[in-house]
């Protein structure tokens, strides 16, 4: 082991620290996936509070679209913010988030929904830059895929699902339509602010101190805390950021490619898998969705996170997930209609596609190229590059795609995300490296990088 590089972080075995770190870090994303998809599952109840059938198309959009263009400005201004500090700005994202939730109990209308679901976006996006920042920079290189895919691609659906258990336990109790959408977007706030003393608690990374803080001395104290042993850490990483940029742009837009086109299939399926099957099984969409992700998501995600992001790789996950969500989805189209008689088969059709888009959501969607292709002096700004791109992605589907269904057929539409499928999957396996098992420094190179010695 070299006694002036980042090996003792690399190669420690996955300990108590690393479990602690899933924890902290993944409860803001547990946070997003809650917060996304809880107004979804109340919207009606909260039309019916302010006296108000249907939403204007305006307000529908501005609805759709708040808490995504939030994400998207959050994501750049603390990945922004990241390069003075991960730590530094590490509980800011889940108080906006805690707060934010709190506050839309208390929306007085439609607009004010709309303007704090902005709000809540930009803890979002700025979860979505510094949680994977911190995990990828505090892991060890043999389970940093397991960690980020436990704590990212893992907590999501999570929080989705605890979104739904929640709001049929209201439901269930009786609990008036009015408090009962008060009650689900507020109880957002709960695992936000809980988790705000463990986030300010938690270390700054060894690799920002000792590459963009130079402070060599603090790094090799939390070197000692995570790894256990007494090393020098590397030098200051002191190249301009235009020139590091500039030689990583390449893999850093190809992660937020990936990001987007993921977004467009999975959210762009959403609109039709629960309105078509939902209906043919007698139940609501809340209680499909349940089930979706009771029976195949939270299950996939846990497998492939423990068992087959680090073993069989990053793109093979990626690759093969998008392959095979084409497949499934030209099985969707083509027997659509003999489908739709026979709900449960439909079920598991789509329960199987929603497995296969597993592999890119813990891959693309969980942020891994996006903190593992940029080296430590401009992570921060390419993982917030790759959030917009997600983001943008996710937008495109929210606004194009029903006017698509509406124009040419459901059909069509389905062959449309069949074709950004199996361009997922050429893009993943032309664009980017493999990344698993291997060091940040390896992947980016910085072990040749000019820096200035240590202070």
């Amino acid at each position: 082991m070299s006694d002036s590089d980042f090996s003792v972080v690399d190669e420690q075995r996955f300990q108590a620290f690393h479990w602690r770190a899933i924890l902290t870090t993944g409860l803001g994303v547990f946070c997003d996936g809650y917060d996304l998809s809880s107004i979804g599952l109340v919207l009606p109840l909260v039309l019916a509070s302010y006296g108000t059938a249907t939403l204007s198309s305006l307000d529908s959009a501005l609805l759709a679209a708040s808490a995504l263009v939030g994400a998207a400005i959050g994501a750049l201004i603390f990945g922004m913010l990241g390069q003075w500090g991960r730590k530094r700005f590490y509980g800011y994202d889940v108080l906006i988030l805690g707060l934010a939730a709190l506050a839309q109990a208390f929306a007085p209308s439609i607009a004010w929904l709309i303007a704090l679901r902005f709000i809540l976006g930009l803890g979002v996006g700025a979860d979505y830059v510094l949680s994977p920042v911190i995990m990828a920079e505090h892991s060890n290189r043999a389970d940093r895929g397991r960690a980020l895919g436990l704590g990212f691609g893992t907590m999501w659906p999570l929080g989705a699902l605890t979104a739904a258990i929640f709001k049929l336990l209201l439901q269930a109790l009786h609990v008036p339509p009015d408090l009962q959408w008060r009650l689900v977007l507020a109880a957002g706030a709960v695992p936000a602010l809980a988790v705000l003393y463990f986030r300010r608690k938690m270390p700054e990374t060894a690799r920002f101190l000792a590459r963009l803080e130079a402070n060599q001395a603090a790094a090799k104290q939390v070197m000692a805390q995570v790894g256990g042993h007494d090393v020098t850490p590397p030098a200051a990483d002191t190249r301009p950021f235009g020139e590091v940029f500039a030689l990583h742009a390449r893999w850093i837009f190809s992660g937020a490619l990936l990001w987007m086109i993921y977004d467009l299939v999975v959210y762009s399926t959403i609109l039709f898998g629960p309105s078509l099957i939902a209906k043919g099984m007698g139940l609501a969409p809340v209680d499909f969705t349940l089930l979706i992700e009771l029976v195949f998501v939270v299950p996939a995600s846990l497998l492939m996170s423990w068992f087959l992001l680090d073993k069989i790789g990053r793109k093979p996950l990626q690759v093969w997930g998008f392959a095979i969500s084409a497949v499934l989805l030209i099985i969707f189209a083509m027997l659509r209609s003999k489908l739709s008689g026979a709900p449960g088969l439909a079920f598991i059709v789509y329960g199987l596609f929603n497995v296969s888009q597993t592999g890119p959501g813990l891959v693309s969607g969980a942020g891994v190229f996006g903190v593992e292709l940029a080296p430590t002096r401009i992570r921060s700004v390419a993982q917030s590059i790759t959030v917009a791109g997600g983001r943008i992605g996710a937008a495109i589907s929210g606004f194009a795609f029903p006017l698509l269904f509406g124009a040419v057929g459901e059909t069509s539409t389905m062959f449309i995300l069949v074709a950004i499928s199996i361009a997922g999957a050429i893009c993943t396996q032309v664009l980017v490296p493999e990344t698993s098992a291997r060091s940040l420094e390896e992947i980016n190179s910085e072990t040749a990088v000019a820096v200035r010695p240590a202070q």
